[in-house]
């Protein structure tokens, strides 16, 4: 069943990707060359975003809950990938490279936002000099 998980081209980023290209923004994919692969790159604008998946990155909110087997197995696995995520921030950071994270719980379920209010954020901050860009989804939308 892993076997079908995806890495890139999730429909999530695919989402995020499609919206600000309509926007006019122009980007690069997956660069190999920088930590982390990003999902878009915006090498003039010196920025970055990464589209998590909340289950694989260990994001607090509902979308995330601990798996009921292997649980060593799956603790160690999450734990390591929300350190490599803050190590590849780190360096891309260190390189002069802007961060913007927009998280799957922005995007499905319960806490989602409006579209076009997760396009606009991405938007405003990539005309920004802002450093730092997370986009999470509404907690407040959850106890509705």
């Amino acid at each position: 069943m892993m076997a079908a998980v995806k890495g890139k081209n999730t429909k999530p980023e695919l989402i995020v990707r499609s919206a600000l290209h309509r926007r006019g923004f122009r980007f690069r994919l997956h660069r190999k060359d920088l930590p982390g692969k990003p999902d878009l790159v915006f090498t003039g604008r010196s920025a970055v975003i990464f589209v998590h998946g909340c289950f694989w990155h260990g994001h607090d909110c509902h979308l995330f809950r601990w798996p009921k087997s292997r649980e060593d197995f799956w603790r160690d696995k999450i734990a390591k990938n929300i350190e490599r995520d803050r190590r590849q921030y780190h360096t891309l950071a260190e390189n002069g490279w802007r961060i913007g994270v927009v998280w799957e719980c922005a995007l499905k379920g319960k806490t989602r936002l409006p579209f076009d209010s997760v396009a606009d954020q991405c938007a405003m901050w990539l005309k920004s000099d802002t450093k730092i860009l997370e986009v999470r989804g509404d907690e407040a939308r959850a106890t509705v």
